[in-house]
């Protein structure tokens, strides 16, 4: 935080801060190479691990929802308006079998309807001696019956109609109430069979090369604790949901037993595919920072150096290893933040130091040394034209302490400084005046 200093012993800046020791084995060897003393190795846990051939745990995980079988959902609207005169299902929840009374409806329509039968059938008896008669009259009790079957009344003329349910299930929802007035096509209710039931879980868009239409998976839910449910996958949507970045996955699950309901959250566990041996290294040795996927390769004798690798697929706790890094290489698995961060900071002072010195203004004067203080000095010095500056005094940084060893105040001195930037004036030479006295 202040000026730049170094010590060849231990000791604390203005502020009463320790500095920062570095010793001489912890030299690097090259740009990023960092060497780390067992001492310090032992403080920062630094732990290593093998790189080495083996079978990934690559089984991969997502969220999902348990939802009904859109297949297996039907609903009850009579093409015919009436009343409802009677409900025999009542409630929703209730489970039903297919054939069983649902409600029982009276329609003005239905008995029109089978009036215009009854009527056309009567013409077709009455014509019989006229045969262009009777085959009107035929005709005409021909559409008179195709109407009342369009009603879906099964032939029946009767204006009270039962309503049955269609297929076995479960009433999710019932819009009939006893006495209420229905329109045509309106539905009155909603039955799902939900012996068996779908999954749709949401995969990452980096994982959708690891599913494939029929792979077994397996499922569980929060309220079977312990229970792994077996099932395959009966279909990948072929959309891609833009804000989340995954894709919707459908997995079809027997529930016979009845133990999943609609709407319950699910884990969803995709089997991995063939198992092949890979070059694995442990999740935690990898350095990520969007930039680039990095490992500190242990050299030996407390040597570090970072090696940019390129990732395949991902398990629990180990990666798989594609390039950049060789079998029996030993990596660090902890610290290695700690380790990579020295190493880009000892690159780039190493980078900085190769950079070619640059010249600054340049200026001499006469003055009196007032003071040292760390990493700077105080110096009342003549007037200094081409700055503009009166006779005064003020403080320097000094490019080396030991410019000043062996001065006392009050000693006339010749000195040069640099300007370096706005308000950054280093000193850089001084001689001692002999002969003068402090206010010359």
């Amino acid at each position: 935080m202040g000026l730049p200093d170094t010590s060849p012993v231990p000791k604390k800046d203005s502020m009463g801060m320790d500095y920062i020791p570095v010793y001489a084995d912890e030299a690097s060897d090259d740009a990023g190479t960092v060497r780390v003393s067992p001492a310090r190795m032992q403080t920062l846990g630094v732990r290593t691990a093998t790189v080495a051939r083996g079978t990934l745990d690559a089984v991969l995980r997502a969220s999902g929802r348990v939802e009904i079988d859109e297949r297996a959902q039907v609903v009850v609207a009579p093409r015919f308006e009436g009343w409802i005169e009677r409900l025999h299902v009542s409630a929703v929840g209730d489970v039903v079998r297919r054939g069983q009374p649902l409600l029982t409806a009276w329609s003005p329509a239905l008995q029109s309807a089978g009036e215009e039968v009854r009527i056309a059938e009567r013409l077709v008896t009455a014509s019989a001696a006229d045969p262009e008669a009777r085959a009107a009259a035929a005709r005409l009790a021909e559409a008179a019956r195709a109407r009342l079957a369009s009603l879906q009344v099964a032939g029946q003329a009767a204006p009270r109609q039962t309503l049955h349910a269609p297929a076995d299930g479960i009433v999710l929802e019932r819009m009939a109430t006893q006495g209420a007035r229905f329109m045509a096509g309106e539905a009155l209710f909603r039955i799902a069979d939900l012996s068996r039931v779908w999954v749709i879980a949401d995969v990452f868009e980096r994982d959708l090369g690891r599913v494939q239409v029929g792979d077994r998976v397996a499922v569980s839910v929060d309220a079977l604790p312990g229970q792994r449910l077996e099932g395959r996958i009966g279909y990948v949507y072929p959309t891609l949901d833009a804000g989340t970045r995954s894709t919707p996955v459908r997995i079809e699950l027997d529930n016979r037993a009845g133990q999943l309901r609609p709407g319950m959250f699910a884990t969803v566990d995709f089997a991995p595919g063939a198992a092949r041996e890979r070059l694995l290294l442990p999740a935690s040795a990898l350095i990520e920072d969007g930039e680039r996927q990095v490992v500190l390769r242990a050299l030996g004798e407390g040597r570090f150096q970072p090696q940019p690798v390129r990732i395949g697929e991902r398990g629990r706790e180990q990666v798989e290893v594609l390039d950049g890094i060789a079998e029996g290489d030993r990596v660090v698995v902890s610290a290695n933040f700690l380790i990579d961060s020295e190493s880009q900071l000892r690159a780039a002072l190493a980078g900085m130091g190769d950079a070619p010195p640059q010249d600054y203004p340049s200026h001499d004067t006469r003055g009196v040394f007032e003071e040292a203080f760390d990493g700077g000095v105080s110096l009342s010095h003549d007037a200094i034209p081409a700055l503009g500056w009166p006779e005064m005094t003020m403080d320097f940084s000094l490019a080396e302490p030991a410019l000043v060893e062996g001065l006392a105040p009050g000693t006339p001195i010749r000195f040069s400084f640099e300007d370096r930037g706005p308000g950054e004036y280093v000193v850089t030479r001084i001689e001692r005046v002999e002969g003068e006295h402090a206010g010359h």
